[in-house]
């Protein structure tokens, strides 16, 4: 589940790592479905115990822990993707039979970063500048949903011929964008989340790319969505709130909250739960 708002929450949950020195690397022992880390272990260790912090970024739904060189230039970049039930963690996992992946930390505020994956979708990866490049550079990932401008905004989603919904979850034209957020964008900016994107109109994409950033930025301030299944949590294995801030998502057959008059509707689209009022998004 984690979409741009947790992950953000993610890597401010850990940004005081930043200039401590990495001591230990290990692979937890896990009896659980084991994720991928690559490339092995012992490389891992070898390219960057010793080595400091110096950033941590986020490339759309991903934390990216920064290593060696400098903050503008560093040697190494450990991708941590939590995919569906992964967390980042300084501190208190919410089960120690799902830890995944430990670093400790020596010279900072940071003692430790661990990843936490409860189903083992989520997976660890150590790259260097060029393979970032490769696999998480502009050709593959699209521009931040929190940077991208309201112009550029238009220009990519414009011209497809698919729903608006499904096209804003795909990452290569616009990054951390995922299921939960989609539908409540759609809904504050009142459009039908089935309306082809090149049957949308420029002043209603302006709309929606300023509802996207409104909902984004307010859900990074709540840290993100702890839902009824209680696997997200903050770098603190605490809840965020923002879950009491949602209009349409998981509220099917329940009173819209905007129109207060028509029940919240759920349909799927490309094997994902879409949830809209048709009376608001006509």
């Amino acid at each position: 589940m984690p979409e741009l708002p947790e992950v953000e929450t993610m890597r401010r949950g850990i940004l005081g790592a930043v200039g401590g020195k990495i001591t230990l690397v290990e692979k937890t022992r896990c009896l659980k479905k084991p994720i991928s880390i690559t490339p092995s272990i012992a490389q891992i260790r070898r390219r960057i115990i010793g080595k400091r912090i110096t950033n941590v970024d986020r490339i759309g739904k991903r934390v990216v822990v920064c290593v060696g060189g400098t903050a503008e230039k560093a040697n190494d970049f450990l991708i941590l993707e939590p995919r569906m039930t992964g967390l980042v963690l300084v501190a208190n996992p919410p089960t120690d039979e799902h830890m995944r992946f430990r670093m400790e930390i020596a010279g900072s505020d940071v003692d430790e970063i661990g990843f936490w994956d409860r189903r083992g979708l989520g997976n660890v990866r150590l790259l260097n500048q060029t393979e970032l490049n490769e696999q998480l550079g502009p050709s593959k990932i699209g521009p931040d949903a929190i940077k991208i401008s309201a112009g550029e905004f238009f220009e990519r989603f414009s011209a497809s011929g698919r729903e608006i919904k499904v096209a804003l979850l795909d990452q290569k034209l616009i990054a951390g964008v995922g299921n939960l957020y989609a539908s409540e964008m759609l809904h504050l900016a009142k459009i039908h989340p089935q309306r082809k994107c090149n049957e949308i109109k420029k002043p209603s994409y302006t709309k929606l790319h300023e509802k996207m950033l409104d909902i984004l930025l307010d859900a990074i301030k709540h840290e993100g969505s702890t839902l009824s299944d209680g696997t997200y949590r903050n770098a603190l294995n605490k809840d965020g709130s923002y879950q009491n801030m949602h209009q349409v998502y998981d509220r099917a057959d329940e009173i819209c909250f905007t129109c207060k008059k028509n029940k919240v509707i759920r349909v799927v689209q490309a094997q994902r739960a879409t949830f809209f009022c048709r009376r608001c998004q006509r």
